[in-house]
């Protein structure tokens, strides 16, 4: 499922939990009665707000039932739901042998410390998310980093930092 990402959070909205619970009212709708509802309604939410925030867990079981619990320990379980905001684009970085051997983790540590974050963190201005990955399957092109749908091959640290900058500049313009 592509997740489009609406505009990132603002840091009251994280620290408030303050979403517009109404959003969901479309999925909610949808999915209340049906058997095996959990994982299409997160998906739903996140789909909506571009991670799972606190408040829609609470909007899910006032409406369907689902135990706050059980609909947690799903969410935390799958690698595919956030429980905080992430970027407009995601910087996966590809740590699997073939990119670990071509020095990945200069480059990892690179980026990081241009975009003065941690890995799994998000820029202040919402721009960018990084994220380590085991494998992006791209061996042939290693080091590897995946920026939304586009994948880079062959990089160097300076070559990843440039393309960093150049989606910032963009999307500054």
């Amino acid at each position: 499922m592509r997740i489009q990402r609406l505009k990132p959070a603002r840091k009251e909205e994280l620290l408030l939990g303050e979403v517009d619970l109404t959003l969901m009212e479309p999925l909610l709708e949808k999915y209340k009665d049906r058997k095996g509802n959990m994982i299409p309604l997160l998906q739903g939410t996140q789909e909506i707000y571009g991670y799972l925030p606190k408040a829609a867990f609470a909007k899910i079981h006032q409406a369907t039932g689902l135990e706050l619990n059980e609909m947690y320990g799903v969410a935390t379980f799958y690698a595919q739901f956030r429980l905080v905001p992430a970027g407009k684009h995601i910087v996966k970085m590809c740590h699997g042998t073939a990119c670990h051997v071509q020095n990945v983790t200069a480059i990892t540590d690179e980026i990081l410390d241009n975009l003065q974050i941690k890995d799994g963190e998000t820029t202040e201005d919402g721009l960018f998310t990084v994220e380590t990955v085991a494998c992006l399957g791209c061996c042939s092109l290693a080091p590897v980093m995946m920026i939304g749908d586009e994948t880079y091959g062959k990089l160097s640290p300076r070559q990843a930092v440039k393309i960093i900058r150049e989606i910032r500049r963009s999307e500054n313009n």
